[in-house]
C-alpha cells in the first residue's frame, strides 16, 4: 500500500511512544509548569475535582467515626456471611494497585519504553489504592484501635499473632507491598524533585523540594547510584506482583468452603488484579492527558498497549471462570456442583451474569485497533471492567457464603447504607490523594521522558522519514 508522505506520517505517529517535535523545554513546560503555578492560579477544574473528592472523603470519615462509636453491627454482615463489603472492597482496592507495580518494575526490567509516560501516576495510584485497601481489614476487626496486636512485638502479656491466620498474612503482604512500592516511587521522583527545586520561585516550595531531593546534583555518581537503586527495587518489586495477590487468594483457598478452595485461585487472582489495575490506569490516564494537554507524551500508543494488556488479562480471567465451572462439574462432588449452579442460577445469579458481561463481553471490542485508539471507548470499557471486577469479588465472597454445606446454615445478604457509604467514601480518600499528587508533584517522570526524547531525536536525525507503508 502506497500512501502520500503526509498520510504516512499520520500512520507512523499513531505508533510513537512520544509525539514528534518534543524537546527538553517542551517536556518541562508540559509537566512541571502546572506544578509550579502559584496556588491562586490553579485551574478551576482542579478545585472542582478536589472539592468533590474531599466531600466524599468527609463521607468516609463520618462513616468510620460512626463505625468506631457504634460497632460493626452497622454493616450488613451476618451469619453465615461474616465476610462481606469490607473484604470485597479490600480485595478490589489491593488489586487495583497491581498495575502500578507491573508498569513500574516488570516493564522497566524488560526495557519497555512505553511505560515511561505512565509509570509515575501508576505508582502513585498503587500507593493510594494500597492505603485505602489496608484500612478495610482494620475497620473490619471490630476493635480497630488494637490492630497493632497483629504485629509480633514484645509485650508483658506474652501475646503473639496467630501466624496461621489469613488476617496476619494480609498484614505482611500489604506492609511489604506498600513499603517497597513507596521506596520505588520515591527513588524515581528524586531527579524531578531536584528540577522543581531549581525552577521554583517560591522559597517554601524550593525548601521542601530541596529537602526531598536529598541533595541531588545530577553528577555521574548520582546517576550511577540512582540507576542501581532503581533496578534493585524493580527486581524486588517484581515478585510482589505474584506474591501479594497470591497471598490474598490463599485467604480463601485454605478454606473448606466450595468456591474458595480452588488451586487456580492464586494465578486467577493475580490476572484479575492486573486486569482491574490497568482499567484504573486508563480511567486516570485518559482525563489526565486531556486536562493537562499531555497528548504529546501520553500518546495513542500508551492507550493501545494498556488496552492490549487489559484484553490479554481479561481473557485469562474468562478462562478462570470457565475452568472453575468445569472443575466443579468434573470433580463429581455435589457441593462443588451446587456451588457453580447457585452462582449462575441462585438468588444472586444476576451478579454472576453481570460480571460475565462486564468482564468478558464488554472487552471484546478491544480486538479492534480503532476502539483501542478511541479514548472515549476505552474510558467506557475501563468503567465496565471496574464494575465487573467488584462484582466478581461479590460473587466469590458473598454468594459462596450464603450457601454452606448444611441448609440450616443458609442465609441471604444485603449491604446496608453504611456499607455503601464506606465504599463510596473510599473513592474520596483515593481521589483526594491523587488530586494533591497531580497538583504538587510531576505526574510524569520528566527525567525518563527527557532520556527518551534524547534517544528518539538522535535516531530520527540519522533516518529519513519514509514515504511508503507496505
Amino acid at each position: 500500500m502506497t500512501v502520500k508522505p503526509r498520510d504516512a506520517r499520520k500512520v507512523i505517529e499513531t505508533d510513537r511512544v512520544i509525539a514528534p517535535g518534543q524537546s527538553y523545554g517542551s517536556v518541562d513546560d508540559a509537566v512541571n509548569s502546572p506544578v509550579l503555578l502559584p496556588l491562586g492560579r490553579t485551574k478551576l477544574w482542579w478545585f472542582i475535582g478536589f472539592g468533590i473528592a474531599f466531600s466524599l472523603l468527609m463521607l468516609y470519615l463520618y462513616t468510620v467515626i460512626y463505625l468506631i462509636v457504634t460497632g460493626i453491627g452497622i454493616f450488613g454482615n451476618n451469619i453465615p456471611v461474616a465476610w462481606a463489603f469490607p473484604i470485597i472492597n479490600f480485595v478490589w482496592w489491593i488489586g487495583i494497585g497491581h498495575a502500578g507495580t507491573l508498569i513500574s518494575a516488570i516493564l522497566l526490567l524488560f526495557r519497555q519504553d512505553w511505560r515511561t509516560s505512565i509509570n509515575r501516576f501508576a505508582e502513585a495510584m498503587t500507593l493510594f489504592a494500597v492505603a485505602v485497601a489496608g484500612l478495610y481489614p482494620i475497620l473490619h476487626l471490630g476493635r480497630p484501635w488494637v490492630f497493632y496486636w497483629l504485629f509480633p512485638y514484645p509485650n508483658t502479656m506474652g501475646l503473639w499473632p496467630q501466624f496461621r491466620s489469613p488476617l496476619d498474612w494480609d498484614v505482611w503482604a500489604i506492609s511489604t507491598y506498600a513499603s517497597v512500592s513507596m521506596f520505588f516511587w520515591f527513588i524515581g521522583l528524586i531527579p524531578d524533585l531536584a528540577t522543581l527545586r531549581d525552577r521554583s520561585e517560591n522559597r517554601f516550595a524550593k525548601l521542601m523540594y530541596g529537602m526531598m531531593a536529598l541533595g541531588w546534583r545530577g553528577s555521574a555518581k548520582h546517576w550511577q547510584r540512582y540507576q542501581r537503586a532503581y533496578l534493585l527495587l524493580a527486581a524486588l518489586a517484581t515478585p510482589l506482583v505474584l506474591s501479594v495477590h497470591s497471598t490474598i487468594a490463599m485467604d480463601f483457598a485454605v478454606a473448606q468452603l466450595p468456591g474458595w478452595n480452588n488451586t487456580v485461585s492464586p494465578p486467577f487472582f493475580v490476572a484479575g488484579a492486573v486486569f482491574a489495575g490497568f482499567a484504573m490506569v486508563l480511567l486516570l490516564a485518559i482525563p489526565l492527558r486531556k486536562v493537562f494537554g499531555l497528548e504529546g507524551l501520553i500518546t495513542k500508543k500508551h492507550l493501545d498497549n494498556a488496552s492490549k494488556v487489559m484484553l490479554a488479562t481479561g481473557l485469562i480471567v474468562l478462562y478462570g471462570y470457565v475452568i472453575e465451572i468445569f472443575t466443579a462439574w468434573y470433580s463429581g462432588v455435589e457441593f462443588e456442583r451446587f456451588m457453580a449452579f447457585n452462582r449462575m442460577f441462585g438468588n444472586y445469579g444476576w451478579s454472576f451474569w453481570a460480571l460475565i458481561f462486564f468482564n468478558s463481553v464488554a472487552i471484546q471490542p478491544l480486538w479492534s485497533k480503532r476502539v483501542r485508539n478511541s479514548p472515549i471507548a476505552l474510558f467506557i470499557i475501563a468503567i465496565s471492567v471496574s464494575i465487573g471486577m467488584w462484582l466478581e469479588r461479590f460473587v466469590i465472597i458473598v454468594v459462596s457464603l450464603t450457601r454452606d454445606f448444611l441448609p440450616s446454615s443458609w442465609g441471604d445478604y444485603s449491604g446496608t447504607l453504611w456499607d455503601w457509604s464506606l465504599y463510596i467514601g473510599s473513592f474520596g480518600l483515593f481521589l483526594t490523594l491523587f488530586f494533591l499528587f497531580i497538583r504538587f508533584l510531576p505526574s510524569i517522570a520528566v527525567a525518563e521522558i527527557k532520556e527518551l526524547v534524547h534517544h528518539t531525536n538522535h535516531s530520527e536525525s540519522h533516518e529519513a522519514p519514509p514515504t511508503e507503508v507496505s
